[in-house]
């Protein structure tokens, strides 16, 4: 497997910490963001979306972060990134789409870059509109933990799901904005040993693919 990906992408942390969770190998090949690398005609010819992640498997290409993992799911072996159950993976499913469907469209690279140059905003009238997209979200994530009750270690009860591939990348970019997460204890915290979920789903070492 060729994973393309940039090590600030929180789309392609996603599917290295999932690659690395169920022990898949997987050859690294960076693309720029800032740069822009992926929008040369090099990369396009590989993704014609001009977007990372992209996964190369068997002659085959994957692209957009929740389907390569979905896929990896199906396909490969190790442990699962979805439960068994299909109110339980609907479950995971809609929580991972709260991060990649609702935080993350408002505030990835592309946003924050169209938002700097339309509005004149200078660093920290961009890092303001982060912010508040951020709470807007992770009180979302709260919200949805309290109703559904399902969340216990991690996010799906004791097992590492596409929940936690999705979150653990959105936390470290709050964290890195200075984001005021107190609000948010069950999305950012561990109620066993009280440390961020950041730090709790490194299973061992290398396992959540960070940089």
């Amino acid at each position: 497997m060729k994973l393309y990906t940039f090590f600030r992408s929180s789309a392609s942390f996603r599917v290295r910490i999932a690659l690395n969770h169920k022990g898949l190998k997987y050859e690294h090949a960076g693309v720029s963001l800032p740069k822009g690398e992926h929008l040369e005609a090099g990369y396009k010819s590989v993704n014609a979306q001009g977007l990372v992640p992209a996964l190369e498997d068997g002659g085959r290409l994957l692209t957009q972060s929740l389907a390569i993992m979905e896929y990896l799911d199906e396909v490969h072996p190790g442990p699962k990134l979805l439960p068994a159950d299909p109110i339980d993976r609907a479950y995971v499913r809609a929580f991972s789409q709260i991060i990649a469907c609702e935080i993350h469209p408002l505030n990835n690279l592309r946003t924050r870059k169209y938002i700097s140059k339309t509005y004149k905003l200078d660093e920290e009238g961009v890092n303001t509109w982060y912010r508040h997209w951020i709470a807007e979200g992770f009180q979302m994530m709260e919200s949805f933990l309290a109703q559904e009750r399902k969340h216990g270690k991690y996010c799906f009860r004791d097992q590492i799901t596409m929940a936690d591939c999705c979150l653990v990348p959105q936390v470290f970019n709050a964290i890195l904005y200075k984001c005021d997460l107190k609000p948010y204890p069950a999305v950012t915290l561990n109620p066993q040993n009280n440390r961020t979920r950041s730090d709790w789903c490194a299973v061992g070492e290398g396992v959540t693919g960070e940089p």
